[in-house]
């Protein structure tokens, strides 16, 4: 939401503030197609050059999240905490056996389908369910620690992937500019062939290859940089449910109380997504 908002006042700014000051957006406005097209192909052809159809995908769904926001509220990570303590509650009193049914298949889970919002979050899911087949199958005899390092491990190769489409956002932002300029250049190769026209007419050649250079340093610093910074910003929020997810089993394993192992998983999370612990507490004994 803010992020559209951003460009708006981005856009009205710029071109307002041009025309405002004297400045005519007719040759400007006539000159942007054909800039964009040599601008906005190249880019897309880099785009594609240097990702496989997976990363493009995620690329394209990224730009998506840019202006959706972050895919969980503070509820979602209320119940993430609250099925993953229940998980565990259920391992240390009934043991592996009553356990496995449930990690097995999540989806039909009667423990998983209380809260069908964090089953859209595959990845999620898989960690708890994987990690505590683990433990299942090796009938809990696994040390904490390595319990620990393998978690690690899957968050590490989940996080590398989920930032790939931010770290190519990025790259394009800084590519930005110099493809402005590689658009200027065409256009300055143009005008020099039309060298014999008038001075006036040169001049409307040498405005619009300028634009290049104008369009290329105003998407990148104006609004690919910027989205790709918002998008850091949402896959870190992102990232909080899984740390969260990962401190319950891990503190469980370690014999916590639970109003300890709820706090440790409760702390780390960002204030915006933070329930009070009372209220954490409440939800854990279903009032």
């Amino acid at each position: 939401m803010f992020a559209a908002i951003g460009v708006v006042i981005l856009l009205i700014m710029v071109f307002g503030g041009f025309a405002l000051t004297g400045g005519s957006l007719g040759p400007v406005m006539h000159a942007i197609p054909h800039e964009m097209l040599i601008i906005g192909g190249a880019a897309v052809g880099a785009i594609v050059a240097g990702n496989s159809m997976h990363e493009l995908k995620a690329f394209g769904g990224s730009i998506v999240k840019v202006f959706k926001g972050p895919m969980h509220d503070k509820q979602d990570h209320i119940d993430a905490i609250s099925l993953t303590t229940r998980l565990m509650k259920l391992l240390r009193s009934e043991g592996p056996v009553a356990l496995e049914s449930h990690v097995i298949e999540p989806e039909n889970s009667a423990i998983f389908a209380e809260f069908p919002g964090l089953l859209k979050n595959k990845p999620l899911i898989a960690l708890i369910a994987d990690t505590l087949m683990l433990i299942v199958v090796s009938s809990g005899s696994l040390e904490t620690h390595a319990v620990e390092e393998v978690m690690d491990n899957a968050l590490k190769t989940h996080f590398h992937e989920m930032y790939e489409p931010q770290h190519a956002m990025q790259n394009l932002g800084d590519a930005l500019p110099a493809l402005g300029i590689v658009a200027a250049v065409l256009g300055i190769v143009k005008t020099m062939g039309s060298i014999d026209e008038p001075p006036a007419v040169l001049g409307g050649m040498i405005g619009s290859a300028l634009v290049g250079t104008f369009l290329g340093i105003l998407l990148a610093y104006g609004i690919v940089s910027p989205m790709a910074g918002r998008l850091k910003q949402v896959l870190e929020q992102d990232e909080q449910i899984f740390h969260a997810v990962k401190q319950i089993i891990i503190a469980s394993l370690h014999g916590w109380p639970q109003p300890l192992v709820v706090e440790s998983a409760r702390s780390g999370l960002g204030h915006a997504v933070r329930p009070g612990l009372s209220e954490l507490l409440d939800a854990l004994r279903g009032k």
